[in-house]
Order: C-alpha cells, then structure tokens, then sequence
C-alpha cells in the first residue's frame, strides 16, 4: 500500500470497484449458460472501457508506480481473449498498459502452464 494516506484510501477504492464492477462476473464469464455469458462479458467489457483513459496519462494504476491494483487486475487483462471479450480502440490505453504488465518478469514467472496457454 502506498504511505500516503490518500493514495491508500484510493487504491481502496480502486479494489473495491474491481470487486464490484468486474470481478463479480467471472462466474458468468466462466458460465456454460451463453446468455449468462454474454451479459459478464458486456459488463466487463464496459467497465474496462471506462477505465481505459487513466492510461493514456499514467503508466499504471496509481500514477508512475507499480502497485497492488496493477496485481490485482493483471489476471483478468491476461483472460480477455479467453474469455472472448474484444475491446475497442479506445481501450488502446488499456491494453497498451496490459502489455507493459505482461512483460514484467515477475508476471511471466508467475504464470502456470494452463494460464500460458489461454493466450496465442
């Protein structure tokens, strides 16, 4: 956690957002029921959408700092293809920021086989 307690308060926020808005619907991206599937993967789709903009101005989550957040989210960007969801051009920001996680050697260590293999 950052020592400045704003930036904790915020990264708080930023976790609980996640939780709420995104991580909630991985059950039904992982659903065998399409209509359930669909829906996760529109709300996640948009929710993404709308966060995109921070990376056009930060190089991660809170500012020029890796943190927790960047953690937190890095398995759901690394899922997005699997999961079939397909972002916009304006998301570009975004994903740019997921390849600059992706790259991160501890990432790439981290990752099983099965996680390797979600991703051509």
């Amino acid at each position: 956690m950052p020592p400045d307690p704003v930036m904790r308060a915020r990264a708080r926020l930023f976790l609980y957002r996640f939780e709420q808005e995104l991580f909630c619907h991985i059950a039904g991206l992982e659903s065998n029921n399409a209509k359930v599937n669909e829906k996760a993967r529109a709300a996640v789709r948009s929710n993404l959408t709308q966060i995109a903009p921070i990376f056009a101005k930060q190089k991660f989550m809170l500012a020029d700092e890796f943190s927790m957040l960047d953690v937190a989210i890095a398995p759901l960007l690394w899922r997005l293809e699997h999961y079939g969801i397909h972002l916009d051009k304006e998301a570009t920001p975004l994903m740019k920021y997921a390849e600059r996680l992706f790259s991160r050697q501890g990432f790439i260590e981290a990752l099983t086989p099965a996680e390797k293999a979600m991703r051509k």
